[in-house]
């Protein structure tokens, strides 16, 4: 497997630098739609039991309003487009999915969002390490740009674990030769931002897909952010 520098199509940085930590800090600007209240039915589909609330989490996470976000984002099972070994995570920029290859061709699919327009980054890494409910540190250049996050600084220990917290339920920590991106593979109850680019520079999911994904992958998981074709199936 060839190494390959993380770059940004915008920002050429040849690598991870102070100016990569700038723009990786995982907010959003995202506000949700204003929708109109529906009773909801009884809905006792795979994707309800797949979306439903988790009570048992050290925060309970709510149910997504699932029928609301485009079924191609919905976790499912897919022939493997990616031509990648299984074990791998493949992060496809063009398409806003990610995958986890299997055996037999197969791989697990589910939406992500994505940095905005000049925060776009492609290459191979390593997931050096997962954690459940993390802290989240704003780089030091984000907290000098925006001043109202010196009390989640790194300095102050970065924000608690929480519904509100960027990471969400789980994040996964991509490195590069050993070092850190500042990249994250993270959850995230703005569940409206599937398919879309919002954040600034992570990769984000529904907090219950998160979950999945972190159970099914172990640490030094090898990495792959890439732009592929558009699926048959979307």
């Amino acid at each position: 497997m060839n190494t390959i520098i993380l770059t940004r199509r915008a920002l050429v940085l040849g690598g991870v630098s102070a100016a990569t930590a700038a723009l990786a800090g995982c907010t959003t600007t995202s506000v949700e739609p204003e929708t109109t209240a529906v009773a909801p039915a009884f809905d006792n589909s795979i994707f309800a039991t797949m979306y439903a609330a988790v009570p048992d989490e050290q925060f309970p996470l709510p149910a997504i309003p699932y029928k609301r976000i485009n079924r191609r984002f919905y976790r499912q099972m897919v022939a493997n487009p990616t031509g990648e070994r299984p074990g791998t995570i493949v992060v496809d920029t063009a398409n806003f999915f990610l995958y986890l290859t299997y055996e037999n061709g197969q791989a697990m699919r589910y939406g992500v969002g994505l940095g905005r327009q000049g925060f776009e980054w492609s290459g191979r890494g390593v997931i050096q390490y997962k954690r459940a409910w993390p802290r989240w540190t704003p780089p030091d250049e984000m907290v000098a740009r925006q001043p109202e996050l010196e009390p989640y600084s790194i300095a102050n220990g970065g924000m608690d674990p929480g519904l509100n917290n960027p990471l969400g339920a789980r994040a996964l920590y991509i490195f590069q030769n050993g070092e850190d991106t500042i990249y994250r593979i993270h959850g995230s109850p703005e569940w409206w931002t599937m398919g879309k680019a919002v954040s600034s520079g992570c990769v984000r999911m529904l907090n219950q897909d998160i979950i999945d994904l972190y159970n099914r992958v172990p640490p030094k998981a090898p990495l792959v952010v890439t732009s592929l074709p558009r699926p048959v199936d979307v």
